[in-house]
This record gives structure tokens, sequence and C-alpha cells, in this order.
């Protein structure tokens, strides 16, 4: 069955380049970003996990984990893991997960079940391990996105989306297309006008259904 937003993220156990871990108790009470790739030594994937090595303060602030999959084994992660840190300037600060069973891409939805690594296979054969998921501290799905292997990620998107995950949480709000943090944000359709101004102040009705108000605390 497909992964849906609000579902449990499967758990497993698994080795990376920081050890064996239980993801669920690696989560913990943080966040997380996990983000796969369809092998190691691959053009965009590189720059991609370089992206979120120099993002590593960035995320922390916000309380959230960050860990990588590829399907590869964790010696080759290792390796690959300094050209990462070449191009990136940096350390890298996030573990890699091994998975050249397949196991997790296909716990995942990123692969039918029948998926196998041909010999001599090349990126193409797991091309659709390229989803990244944004895990809350109850370890629900909170986000998915899915990428070509010829598009690199937008990370400036994954942080802005999380961002938004976590100002809403728990709140009667949304936010509108391209928010940011601080800007208006949208009155949730369960809560009538003037409960609204009761709890946030002035409300801007654009439409009845559309409201906005100034950013919640």
């Amino acid at each position: 069955m497909a992964l849906r937003i609000n579902d449990i993220a499967p758990n497993f156990t698994a080795d990376t380049t920081e050890g064996k871990i239980d993801f669920h108790d690696w989560i913990g009470d943080s966040y997380a970003v996990l983000f796969s790739h369809p092998k190691d030594f691959t053009p965009v994937c590189t720059t991609e996990f370089a992206a979120a090595a120099k993002l590593a303060g960035e995320f922390a602030k916000r309380n959230t984990k960050v860990i990588g999959i590829s399907v590869d084994e964790v010696e080759e992660h290792l390796k690959w893991k300094a050209d990462v840190e070449k191009y990136a300037g940096t350390d890298m600060t996030f573990p890699i997960i091994a998975d050249d069973k397949l196991e997790i891409a296909k716990l995942y939805g990123m692969l039918p079940a029948d998926a196998y690594l041909a010999d001599g296979r090349t990126a193409a054969d797991t091309a659709t391990v390229r989803t990244t998921f944004i895990i809350n501290p109850e370890k629900k799905i909170e986000l998915m996105l899915i990428y070509p292997m010829t598009v690199g990620r937008n990370f400036d998107e994954i942080l802005r989306a999380l961002d938004a995950i976590q100002n809403n949480a728990g709140k009667p709000i949304a936010t509108p297309a391209n928010w940011r943090p601080g800007e208006d944000v949208i009155v949730g359709l369960t809560v009538s006008t003037e409960e609204a101004k009761e709890k946030f102040g002035a409300v801007e009705e654009i439409f009845p259904y559309l409201r906005t108000v100034k950013q919640a605390s």
C-alpha cells in the first residue's frame, strides 16, 4: 500500500555510516528529513548531499535530524562521503543508510516488490529512489517530494516547507503559496471569523473561505 500524509513512517533497522540504527529511536523527539538516492557516486545526488551538509545548522535550529539513504553498501557510502565533503567544502555530519538489499526502498514504496539489483547496474535501475520525506516527532509523515534523477532537489523549499509544518502544528491555520516565516497565515475553515478575531486579532476576509491574519503566535 502506498504511503500517505499522516501515515506512520515505517520503522526499520539498518546499517549506516554512523553504525546500526533503529529509525524511530534515531528520530527520537525531533523532526526528521529522510531523502533517498538511487546510487552512490552520481552527480546530482552528490550536489544534494553537499547542499544538505551546508545546511546542518539550519536543520539543527529547527530540531530536525537529516538522514540520507542510497542503494549501496556502507563502504561505498564512506568513499562517496569524501567526495561530498570536498564538493561542499564542509563536513557531512548526518548518516547515510545502506540499502543495498532494497528493503527500505521497497518498504517506503519507492521500488516494486520484485525489484532487484542487476549485475553492472546503473542508477537508472533504481531511478525511483528519489523521494524526500519530512517526518514529525510522532513519527508521522508530514510531506513527500519525489524528484526525477535529472532534477536536483530544492533545499530552500524543503526548509520552507519544514518551517510551515512546524509553524502550523496544533494551530487552526494554514500557510498560503510561497509563505515565509513572519508572513500572514490563513485561518482554518473550522474557525469562524468571530473566533479568529478573538484568537488572532484583525482578520482580512478576502473571500468567506479565504481569511488571513498576522503571523500566529
